[in-house]
């Protein structure tokens, strides 16, 4: 097959220079865990399938980065809020939630599913389907005890918090008027409004 003429060359002779795009196969864990960093997206792992999704907008970023705060403020001893981290679910899947709550003090890459308390997600338009259906179902399987969902479209920010019972999450709290009060897994009241 021939390129267009700009390009010089055939399809076969292209050499692909993205690590992503020169790889053969199912991907593993220690092969995602290899790539280069890359601050634009965040790569997941599911049962050597790779999910790629943009990092979320300025407001997004705000959001997630507010939520975080308020958690890691309101932890009791023994635990921290953070952003962004691998959460090893198995050995073919990791998955990067939005902010986490887990147990503190944890080094190096991969968090272990079973060191989180809370999996948070915020929607946006990339990810929307992703969260609310693949990675709920990934956290209760990984038997992750709270999943926290936060929705900025629309007028008001919303957010409902899951608790896991019989391996399925059911609703626990609901935000009113953009704020969000949990009793569990610790009493905290979070503004979602800026």
């Amino acid at each position: 097959m021939a390129l267009p003429a700009e390009y010089g060359t055939t399809l076969a002779d292209y050499e692909y220079s993205h690590p992503l795009l020169a790889h053969d196969g199912p991907w593993t864990l220690d092969e995602v865990m290899a790539l280069p960093e890359d601050s634009s997206q965040r790569v997941e792992l599911v049962d050597g399938s790779l999910i790629m999704s943009p990092i979320g907008n300025l407001r997004h970023q705000r959001l997630l980065f507010r939520i975080a705060a308020a958690l890691d403020v309101a932890c009791p001893p023994g635990l921290e809020a953070l952003p962004g981290l691998n959460l090893e679910i198995s050995g073919t899947r990791m998955l990067i939630p939005d902010f986490t709550v887990n147990v503190a003090g944890e080094e190096g890459l991969l968090l272990p599913a079973a060191q989180l308390v809370v999996a948070g997600e915020v929607l946006s338009p990339s990810n929307r389907v992703n969260d609310l259906v693949l990675k709920r179902k990934l956290y209760a399987d990984a038997g992750i005890p709270f999943y926290l969902v936060v929705d900025p479209e629309g007028g008001e920010v919303t957010a409902t918090m899951f608790e896991l019972r019989a391996g399925e999450y059911v609703e626990a709290a609901l935000s009113e008027g953009g704020v969000l009060k949990l009793e569990r897994p610790f009493p905290v009241t979070i503004e979602l409004s800026s």
